[in-house]
């Protein structure tokens, strides 16, 4: 007679062992790194050797995400430099190179031949003066090129710039361990600084840092669970919670143990950018010494008047202090096992 086998029961998921983290760099790669995966600015700490100086792409790169400012202080700059190459070049010919020159009302040669030279490279007009001989010709016929190029260049740089969907994020300065329900929770704020709306606004905290398997310090990963890591619409600012409790890998934790484990809080924000109709990403990162202690947001709401709801985006990283060991104490409901962190 056959025998039915028992039923397997089902494991409660606290209880499973969690999927494995990672932010792609691999397990040894991870436990070699000794400083920060992602800089505050979003950018990864990483480089790669073996495929060139890779200098128009990485030029490419910074233009689009630069400031105006520094965007237009980067043409004028190479405006400036490359005419005042082809002046030199110019007024390297003698007096005779360039005629009508003295209808433009400048004693300095090189100030007439940078004049002459702004106007061939911009083809604004050289106001009557020509060159004359060969050598000054073909000089105004490469400028007349590279001028156009340069046009050409900066104008798809500029266009590329205002098509380009992207989304600015301001994450407050600190991440903080605030008290929260009854407990603790680390936390941060962010807001949206521009003017274009974001919805299905989705973030994911990964916490990285060295814990002890075996004897072994080693490198791991958590996917923090977040109070809400969706919400449908930022019009405002959001602060995005990770409760301490028994199922945190936080639980438990000192302001040395943070130290110890060389913790990284990995943030990862995704959204629906809806001037471009497309999803867009930023990223940001604290470390263990860009944690506070002991202290609370404060209020970031304002009063405008006309029943209005309204944030003063300069308060996003105030706080107020607390009692000394508010939030470096763990909290009592936070009785499971403690990480082996050193």
């Amino acid at each position: 007679m056959a025998t039915v086998p028992e039923p397997i029961p089902d494991l409660d998921p606290a209880e499973a062992d969690p999927e494995p983290q990672d932010l792609g760099l691999g397990r040894v790669v991870a436990n070699a790194v000794r400083g920060r995966f992602i800089n505050r600015d979003g950018t990864p700490s990483s480089r790669k050797f073996g495929l060139g100086s890779q200098r128009a792409e990485r030029f490419y790169l910074h233009a689009l995400t630069a400031s105006w400012p520094r965007f237009i202080w980067w043409l004028a700059a190479i405006l400036l430099l490359t005419n005042g190459i082809f002046a030199l070049a110019f007024n390297s010919l003698g007096p005779s190179a360039l005629a009508g020159a003295d209808s433009l009302g400048l004693d300095d040669p090189f100030m007439r031949a940078l004049s002459f030279s702004v106007g061939t490279f911009t083809t604004t007009g050289t106001d009557g003066v020509h060159a004359v001989g060969n050598t000054a010709t073909w000089l105004v016929i490469i400028e007349s090129i590279v001028g156009l190029l340069f046009i050409v260049l900066a104008a798809g740089l500029s266009i590329a710039r205002l098509l380009r969907p992207r989304m600015q994020i301001r994450f407050s300065e600190s991440m903080i361990v605030a008290p929260y329900e009854g407990g603790r929770g680390v936390m941060f704020r962010m807001v949206n600084e521009r003017s274009s709306e974001l919805s299905d606004v989705r973030v994911r905290v990964m916490l990285s840092w060295f814990e002890m398997f075996d004897g072994v310090r080693e490198r791991n990963f958590h996917l923090l669970e977040l109070e809400r890591d969706q919400v449908e619409m930022m019009n405002l600012h959001w602060t995005v919670v990770h409760p301490i409790n028994a199922k945190s890998p936080m639980r438990g934790l000192t302001p040395d143990d943070l130290r110890t484990a060389q913790a990284e809080f990995v943030i990862s924000v995704s959204a629906h950018e809806e001037s471009f109709s497309t999803r867009v990403r930023q990223r940001t990162s604290y470390t263990w010494d860009e944690v506070r202690w002991d202290v609370k947001f404060a209020s970031i709401f304002t009063n405008a008047g006309d029943d209005l709801i309204a944030i003063d985006v300069e308060r996003l990283s105030r706080t107020e202090p607390l009692p000394e060991g508010a939030t470096r104490v763990p909290a009592a409901h936070e009785d499971g096992p403690a990480i082996r962190l050193t």
